[in-house]
């Protein structure tokens, strides 16, 4: 690969740095190649966003012998020096609400699930402090992160309590009383001001930095190299900092995708120009470079975990043709809540089965008012999303979630799957030949009534909707479909963007916006086409790249055969025959 102006002033650079690089910009290998051009003497530690990026970064260094580089995640590097050293216990999951009542010895008072209620908020606290770069309980104010009105209202009431019973709970950790969770020791390592004997610091995806990882980062004597893309940053729910905004190193940019052509950078550019409606932040300019034609890889990817579910479950129950299907981070991630419960107990607590609820939290509710009065109280989404669920599909949860773990491939078979499902966040990273985005990402429309109503806006919570939606549309290869709600006004369809439209009752091919077909024979027609085509226009024309693929979206939005048929001028025979040979049914 020929390196680009751009990658070649960072790899030349010296002294503190910052490389703010677009999705798909060549980002690994321009760290790759700027470690290699240190003194080969030289201790370089690159500090990976995940155990999965650390895995694959570590065998990429070593193939290019670069043994003087040290692969760790933030998490990997605190649990050498903070749990060997205090041979603490540590969990694996994080604490549940109803631990955190047994743990504190937490009372009720005469409000339905009081202490339930009053531990949910005591874990986002400690959570909160645990990736902060504060030193102290009492610096925080953990209001600053509760954003709905309800539970808002009770932390208010309770603050006192949360912050003291906050303050209980580390304690416990920090003397070995109880085992310790993974933001406690990051934690604990950011306080014990540790010295990293590196020359030279990377710092991977750091738009979504833990605030005390970099606090950790910023204090170190080695040559520190900062890398992320800001229009990247979605984990501010788990207190992320944009570390290219807090470092004043000098900027480098990586602007040109090898990843996807310039008609996807473009709705890139555009999805990003939203942000302009809030704040005066300088757009950026995207060069798409990538020449990828495959079709071989084809993904959904939603905003919330519900509006993902719902599409796998429309595809199991409607679409009988898919039988090998994958969610990235495995399907029972999006069946279970952080605190364990399941859907299963969700719909037992509807049934009035409350001796079939395994969950300790959930068999507390008497009724599900009492489960959405708990949500009111904590805003917990992820306990949201499973009632909206069960609302919608009741009893047939069951077989569905059978439908969905009986079609979903194990995870070396992942090339295998039909389609690939996946929400923003779990996908982070990884690239797909084709794209389909749910229609749950926040819109511009939105955004301008947002903007028009006199309600007090979090930029930075609407900037980070923006992100994912960016993220979700630069995570193609090759072709986008997106519902047009989605897209800038007026953008342009193109061979690689297909806009959904909304559909009514009956869905009609007609509503979709494809590229104009061009069709040209230049052999002579024979009797037999000619008299097909009085009643089927198109019979007998060679099927295009373009046509397979506007015929593989309609399929799959449900249009049927009969009216394909009418749609391509073709007979419905026709059709059949082209989608078997597409692999779109068996």
């Amino acid at each position: 690969m020929k390196l680009t102006k751009e990658q070649i002033a960072i790899i030349n650079s010296s002294g503190d740095i910052k490389i703010n690089a677009v999705a798909g910009s060549g980002k690994t290998t321009t760290i790759l190649e700027y470690a290699k051009a240190r003194p080969k003497n030289s201790r370089i530690l690159y500090l990976a966003f995940n155990k999965s990026v650390r895995l694959e970064a570590s065998e990429k260094f070593s193939k290019n012998n670069l043994d003087n580089v040290t692969v760790e995640t933030a998490h990997s590097l605190a649990y050498k020096h903070v749990v060997f050293n205090y041979n603490y216990r540590v969990r694996n999951q994080d604490y549940k609400t109803n631990e955190i009542v047994e743990l504190l010895k937490l009372q009720g008072n005469s409000e339905k699930h009081f202490e339930f209620v009053i531990a949910n908020h005591i874990l986002k606290f400690v959570a909160y402090f645990c990736n902060s770069d504060k030193r102290k309980v009492q610096e925080l104010n953990y209001l600053d992160i509760v954003f709905d009105e309800n539970a808002k209202k009770v932390a208010q009431s309770f603050y006192a309590q949360i912050e003291l019973q906050t303050r209980h709970f580390l304690a416990k950790m920090d003397k070995g009383e109880i085992e310790i969770t993974h933001d406690f020791y990051l934690k604990k390592f950011q306080l014990e001001n540790p010295k990293l004997a590196f020359d030279y610091i990377l710092f991977d995806e750091a738009q979504d930095a833990s605030p005390a990882m970099l606090a950790v980062f910023l204090k170190q004597k080695a040559t520190k190299v900062i890398v992320g893309d800001t229009h990247q940053q979605i984990y501010g729910w788990r207190h992320a900092i944009n570390s290219l905004e807090k470092a004043k190193f000098k900027t480098f940019h990586l602007s040109t995708s090898f990843r996807f052509n310039q008609d996807i950078a473009d709705l890139a550019m555009g999805v990003l120009d939203y942000k302009t409606h809030f704040d005066n932040s300088d757009t950026i300019s995207i060069s798409g470079n990538g020449t990828n034609k495959a079709f071989d890889s084809k993904a959904i990817i939603a905003r919330t975990n519900l509006g993902l579910l719902l599409k796998a479950i429309e595809y199991v129950t409607e679409k009988k043709n898919i039988n090998e299907i994958y969610f990235e981070g495995n399907i029972n991630s999006y069946t279970y809540a952080e605190e364990g419960a399941s859907l299963y107990d969700v719909l037992n607590l509807q049934n009035k089965n409350r001796d079939m609820i395994r969950d300790k939290l959930i068999r507390e509710m008497k009724t599900m008012k009492d489960l959405e009065k708990y949500i009111e109280s904590t805003d917990d989404s992820q306990l949201s999303m499973m009632v909206e669920i069960v609302k919608e599909y009741g009893n047939k949860i069951p077989g569905i979630l059978k439908s969905l773990k009986e079609k979903h491939v194990a995870n070396e078979d992942k090339h295998k799957a039909r389609i690939i499902f996946s929400t923003v966040h779990r996908c982070k990273g990884m690239e797909y030949d084709t794209v389909q985005i749910v229609n749950d990402f926040i819109t511009e429309d939105r955004l301008i009534k947002l903007k028009h109503s006199g309600e007090d806006i979090n930029v930075a919570r609407m900037n980070e909707e923006i992100n994912l939606l960016y993220v979700a549309v630069t995570r193609t290869k090759n072709t986008i479909r997106i519902p047009e709600k989605l897209v800038p006004k007026n953008f342009p369809v193109s061979a690689n963007i297909h806009l959904i439209k909304e559909l009514p009752e009956k869905a009609d091919p007609k509503k979709y916006a494809f590229p104009k077909r061009e069709i040209s024979e230049t052999k002579a027609i024979p009797n037999y086409v000619e008299k097909s085509r009085e009643t089927n226009k198109d019979a007998y024309r060679p099927w295009t790249r373009e046509l397979d693929e506007e015929l593989t979206v309609l399929w799959m939005e449900g249009i049927n055969p009969k009216d394909l048929a009418l749609h391509f001028g073709r007979t419905k025979s026709a059709i059949n025959s082209r989608m078997k040979k597409l692999e779109l049914f068996d």
